[in-house]
């Protein structure tokens, strides 16, 4: 499977930027994770928004869901302009019905529930979800096919579930808005210190640091995480392809 990063600023993304996005393929099959603001701008320089296969939403703060219209309306425009596309399954949690509710688009999008306890199917990959410490609903992601892993934290304070959950990952996708002398418990968010224990506790073989704070030297969430976790440690950036 191959990850493409198309947007990694967590709140708003910098200029010419974007906040959450990934691209995940497998086989010719094309998952997008997160669609935040600023990733319909860039999704096409790796893929055709008509070429998704579906769409997971970690939760619905607009840095990781704000491009979802803008998808639903290149896609109706695409289809009137003549190209056949099935309608495009986006998958999100329901715990807030008016935010699931617009998930769901004339015939271009449907909106599909995800929960904690049920794994999904999404072409080659395999979905389970864990809930995570968030001030509103989310939900991480561990998506598996052709025995790789990938697990992506979403946005959340550190909480001990994550290690099972994320256990010998091939690749931990994992939030870093705080540095190492921040506190990030009430904001929902990780510091550089949690993700790097949260590596190494659950053995993954890789971590790529994602959801990046605007502020400071993010050079040094790379060095803080490292002082706990000793495998390949990278800071997620626009474009950063990794083969897992």
């Amino acid at each position: 499977m191959k990850l493409t990063v198309i947007g990694n600023w967590g709140g708003y993304p910098k200029v010419n930027e974007a906040s959450s996005g990934y691209l995940l393929e497998e086989d010719n099959y094309h998952l997008l994770l997160d669609c935040g603001s600023g990733v319909l701008a860039k999704l096409p320089n790796f893929l055709a928004p008509e070429m998704l296969n579906g769409v997971f939403l970690t939760h619905y703060h607009a840095d990781h869901m704000a491009d979802i219209g803008v998808l639903q309306h290149a896609r109706l425009i695409i289809g009137l302009l003549g190209k056949k596309m099935d309608c495009l399954p986006i998958y999100g949690h329901s715990l807030e019905s008016s935010e699931f509710a617009k998930l769901t688009y004339k015939e271009i999008t449907k909106g599909v529930a995800c929960q904690e306890n049920e794994a999904l199917i999404a072409g080659p990959f395999q979905v389970r979800f864990l809930k995570t410490k968030h001030p509103v609903p989310c939900f991480a992601m561990r998506l598996e096919t052709g025995g790789k892993v990938l697990v992506y934290t979403g946005d959340t304070a550190y909480k001990e579930e994550l290690i099972s959950f994320s256990q010998d990952a091939d690749l931990l996708l994992c939030e870093c808005n705080f540095y190492a002398h921040q506190d990030g418990v009430n904001a929902g968010h990780m510091t550089s210190v949690h993700a790097g224990k949260l590596a190494q506790q659950a053995s993954v073989k890789r971590l790529v640091l994602t959801h990046l704070p605007h502020y400071g030297n993010i050079e040094q969430l790379k060095e803080e995480a490292g002082e706990f976790y000793k495998g390949e440690i990278s800071l997620a950036h626009y474009g950063l392809t990794v083969n897992i």
